[in-house]
């Protein structure tokens, strides 16, 4: 049986030769950016992961498994959450997972080949590969279910949904990306342009 053929055998598509174009001229970080990322990354997760197996046994040992920090605020508490931030997507693990790993394979492209970069984005980007593998881990290792231990009472009565230092790094990643968007070259050029 012969091989079918198309006009467009052996022709890759407008976008994965961009792709690759851009992959063949990419400079990577430098040292300086490469051992800031891999470090907040690496204490990050460690962090996270040891302050997670640290409340979880030290709590178990606590009436009500609870323990008041600073009576009325700061509690420390055994959560488990199967959603994702703020309980969305409860019972979609699987999916939360997936989400999980396409959103590493996106912090590491850009970190990699994200060409000249703010001085804040290795932090940034560091501080999400952090959030994103501690919570990962607990996704694949703990059944699904990611382990929050943090409850804030912002109001007499009225709680924060339970976080971990995971939920936290992802917080300050998203505030350090705003501050380098405000000060990137790009967007003083923009508001000076404004201006005229």
């Amino acid at each position: 049986m012969g091989k079918l053929t198309s006009d467009n055998d052996g022709a890759r598509p407008a976008l994965g030769r961009a792709f690759l174009s851009r992959l063949g001229q990419a400079k990577l970080p430098g040292a300086r950016a490469q051992v800031v990322f891999w470090s907040v990354s690496i204490l990050g997760v460690a962090a996270d992961l040891w302050t997670k197996s640290a409340a979880f046994n030290w709590l178990e040992q606590q009436p009500d498994q609870r323990f008041s920090v600073i009576d009325g605020f700061l509690y420390l508490v055994m959560a488990l959450n199967d959603g994702a931030a703020f309980n969305m997507f409860a019972g979609h693990s699987a999916w939360l997972t997936a989400v999980s790993v396409a959103a590493m394979v996106a912090i590491l492209a850009i970190f990699l080949l994200g060409g000249g970069q703010h001085k804040l984005m290795p932090f940034a980007l560091g501080f999400f590969a952090g959030g994103v593998c501690g919570n990962l881990y607990d996704r694949l290792f703990n059944g699904g279910l990611v382990r929050d231990f943090i409850d804030v009472v912002y109001w007499p009565g009225k709680h924060w949904p339970a976080f971990n230092v995971a939920d936290s790094m992802l917080c300050v990643a998203v505030g350090l990306l705003i501050i380098s968007s405000l000060f990137s070259p790009k967007s003083s050029q923009t508001r000076a342009r404004q201006r005229k």
